[in-house]
């Protein structure tokens, strides 16, 4: 593994789990919930979606085969999606889930899909893909290990960055989503068309 190959499989990782763009998103949907609860939800939140990845990292090739879905249908699906949720993030700043019960917010929407969304799963798919189970498997842990620490002190980071910064920095990576969905979307339809 060179410093090429990790940076290149790293950062479209990294801005797919958007640990910043996420922040508001927890805040405003973890508010209410004591701090002592909020630990447990981080870590439920976050072993849910590290599961999920390392699950969709093994067996999402198998179950796209199974389903007749190639990966370049999955890229252009999932870039679609990505750019349809890039796009409401930078038009539209909420949280994408409402009436959520405090006990659930860390498996489901934290979780899934916040964490791990059709991005991130995308991603673990055509990272996987040119670089190997391995190398996926260390980016999905750094990326899991700063997302943990990102929420973990979600406050502390909202305070340094003030409301107007974490908003930019989460319209900023809305931004580079929107430019990887394109690629995505691109890619998947040179390689058919070919």
């Amino acid at each position: 593994m060179n410093i090429q190959d990790f940076l290149l499989a790293f950062i479209p990782m990294f801005v797919a789990f958007d640990a910043i763009g996420v922040i508001p998103m927890y805040l405003g949907l973890s508010e209410g919930i004591e701090d002592s609860k909020k630990v447990r939800l981080v870590r439920n939140a976050s072993v849910t979606a590290i599961a999920i990845c390392i699950i969709f990292l093994f067996v999402g090739d198998a179950l796209l085969d199974f389903m007749g879905i190639t990966q370049d249908d999955f890229r252009i699906a999932g870039g679609i999606i990505l750019l349809i949720i890039s796009i409401s993030d930078l038009l539209f700043y909420s949280s994408r889930v409402r009436d959520v019960e405090p006990e659930d917010v860390g498996i489901v929407p934290i979780g899934i899909p916040l964490i791990a969304g059709p991005a991130v799963l995308t991603t673990i798919l055509i990272t996987n893909d040119a670089y190997g189970w391995q190398l996926t498997s260390v980016c999905i842990v750094i990326n899991m290990v700063i997302m943990y620490i990102s929420l973990a002190n979600a406050n502390r980071i909202k305070k340094l960055m003030g409301e107007a910064g974490s908003k930019a920095f989460a319209k900023i990576a809305s931004l580079f989503l929107a430019a990887i969905a394109v690629m995505m979307i691109r890619v998947g339809l040179m390689n058919i068309l070919d």
